[in-house]
């Protein structure tokens, strides 16, 4: 089912009920499971524990999951050996209190560099059917990774061709990897390696699910929802904030893929968040997908992040120029930004490439704290805490 098709049923759960929203919301993400069920995976020793409307992730041939690889990964993603100057690990830009988020409006590297670009969640991430903010072509997480470890503008992990070597060797040192990665890559030669290195982070990642927020312990019959949540839940899911079109999907964003995709789609937004002297362009290098097309079409094109766990991921937008959850609602309420001075100026509401939509909301003060009510509801604090993601190593 296209994400168009899942609109509909979408504002249908409110008159629905609460059983028919969650058999809805399984029919927009694929094979669904009973509440909390389990669903074998093809790797060894790994299941996955899904709530009814969460299809089965799609996980590549060439990397099943299995438990090993996931503790394998979650070793290697808080491992600051593993940059090129030992100063910063996977954790460092992606912190499990902040849903794997960073708290900065653009992440820094380790070298210090300060990127053009806000550092993404990673709840749900297995979901995701592209995985930057604006580069329609790195689908799979064990590419996306290529992009941190070895990526020199602007460098992250920083490691290159000059010190790959040494940190694999600094790996190697440590006494704990030599049976994790052989537990981790049975029959594999030399299993400490830069491709495994990659897949077990990348199976790390995979199992990083976000789906016990109040808003799921509602769907699942579990818990209320209080009169300013739930109005803002009709808000969000109706017609007059539309917030569904863009956040409707069982993750609450409009790029999804799972084990039982047919079409995947892969839509992109230009929100009218910049329009320099009114040209339609936005700031270099944050052009969105035109970075990569050079299609004017393109400018200002980016990936609508999933709403799951938005309370801790501030601030906002690919670059985090937009403090609150209050100034977001203020902004698409308004159709855009309007910067009157300084070299971003210009009125985000008239660029000509602007989605169609985003356009002028009528919000009152009472909807839009609605509104933020009922984002609220989409923290999952468990995760927030979860032993199982959080950091393995002693630390003084």
């Amino acid at each position: 089912m296209s994400s168009a098709q899942c609109k509909t049923p979408a504002l249908r759960w409110l008159a629905g009920g609460l059983l028919a929203g969650a058999a809805m919301l399984a029919g927009c993400g694929g094979d669904g499971v009973s509440v909390n069920d389990t669903v074998p995976s093809s790797g060894d020793g790994w299941q996955w524990v899904l709530p009814a409307y969460f299809p089965v992730p799609k996980v590549p041939e060439t990397n099943p999951m299995s438990q090993a690889k996931v503790d394998l990964g979650r070793h290697l993603f808080y491992d600051r050996r593993l940059s090129g100057n030992g100063q910063q690990s996977c954790a460092s830009c992606h912190q499990q209190d902040k849903a794997f988020t960073d708290g900065l409006g653009r992440a820094i590297g380790s070298t210090g560099m300060v990127h053009p670009r806000g550092a993404q969640g990673l709840a749900n991430v297995v979901y995701n059917a592209t995985l930057t903010w604006a580069n329609p072509s790195l689908v799979t997480l064990e590419k996306q990774m290529e992009v941190p470890l070895f990526g020199d503008d602007p460098v992250e992990m920083g490691v290159n061709d000059h010190n790959r070597a040494e940190v694999l060797e600094r790996l190697r040192a440590e006494p704990a990897y030599a049976p994790k990665f052989a537990a981790a890559f049975p029959g594999v030669a030399t299993p400490l390696d830069w491709g495994q290195v990659i897949q077990a982070i990348a199976s790390f990642q995979r199992s990083l699910l976000s789906g016990n927020s109040r808003y799921d312990q509602y769907l699942q019959g579990k818990a209320p929802l209080s009169a300013p949540e739930t109005r803002g839940m009709q808000l969000f899911f109706g017609e007059k904030a539309e917030c569904f079109h863009c956040h409707g999907s069982f993750n609450l964003n409009d790029q999804i893929v799972h084990a039982s995709s047919r079409v995947v789609e892969t839509p992109f937004h230009n929100t009218g968040l910049y329009n320099l002297g009114g040209t339609g362009a936005f700031p270099e290098p944050n052009r969105g997908v035109f970075e990569l097309t050079a299609l004017v079409k393109d400018m200002g094109f980016f990936r609508a992040p999933s709403l799951r766990n938005v309370e801790v991921t501030a601030p906002y937008m690919h670059d985090g120029s937009i403090a609150t959850l209050e100034d977001v609602l203020d902004f698409y309420a308004a159709g855009g930004r309007r910067i009157s001075t300084g070299p971003y100026a210009g009125d985000g509401r008239q660029n000509p490439h602007k989605s169609e939509l985003v356009s002028l909301i009528d919000l009152n003060a009472q909807d839009k704290s609605d509104l933020v009510a009922f984002l609220k509801t989409l923290t999952d604090h468990e995760f927030l805490s979860d032993s199982r993601h959080s950091d393995p190593w002693p630390r003084p």
